[in-house]
């Protein structure tokens, strides 16, 4: 009696939380692997800067941008750690803008999509950080090359030792 109680719980919890899924407006246009259209408007503070998207020039400033992403608002999974965007500059006095956004592949963050994304031609780049960069959700080595390897202690145990031979092989103590 007390495990169908059991079951019978575990059972209307699994059809309450299977319930809670919403589908998206019919509306929206739908991508590859299941993903949905967001619309970014790209600006800059230089009209006609060319914009990049991972690596292929789409346009220049203002212009609208198509991106797939997964319904809850982030980038999707296509293969890449990471969907970026740069504007290139006009004149020789402005510098190449970047913005990178993670997607998530192997279980690292993932990037909500913005609505809009604005570009500051004039702004130098950041400098160069003297330690290496994260990777994957670990922190940065904290040692500079090379890197310490430490090997396995050895093993001072009992050991069993096995003798393969024929019957003439006989040690004589003299």
């Amino acid at each position: 009696m007390k495990k169908r109680l059991v079951f019978a719980v575990a059972a209307a919890g699994l059809a309450l939380l299977d319930g809670c899924a919403t589908p998206p407006p019919d509306n929206l246009e739908h991508g590859p692997h299941g993903t949905v259209a967001y619309d970014v408007a790209i600006d800059a503070s230089a009209p006609g800067a060319q914009i990049e998207a991972n690596g292929q020039i789409i346009g220049q400033t203002p212009l609208h941008l198509k991106i797939f992403g997964d319904k809850d608002g982030t980038f999707h999974d296509f293969g890449s750690y990471y969907y970026i965007v740069r504007a290139l500059p006009l004149t020789t006095n402005q510098f190449v803008q970047t913005r990178v956004f993670q997607t998530g592949r192997y279980f690292t963050p993932e990037d909500h999509i913005p609505q809009q994304i604005f570009f500051d031609m004039n702004q130098p780049p950041p400098a160069p950080s003297p330690v290496p960069p994260a990777v994957a959700g670990y922190p940065a080595y904290p040692y500079p090359p090379p890197y310490p390897y430490y090997y396995p202690a050895p093993y001072y145990g009992p050991t069993v030792r096995f003798y393969f031979g024929g019957p003439g092989y006989y040690h004589h103590h003299w």
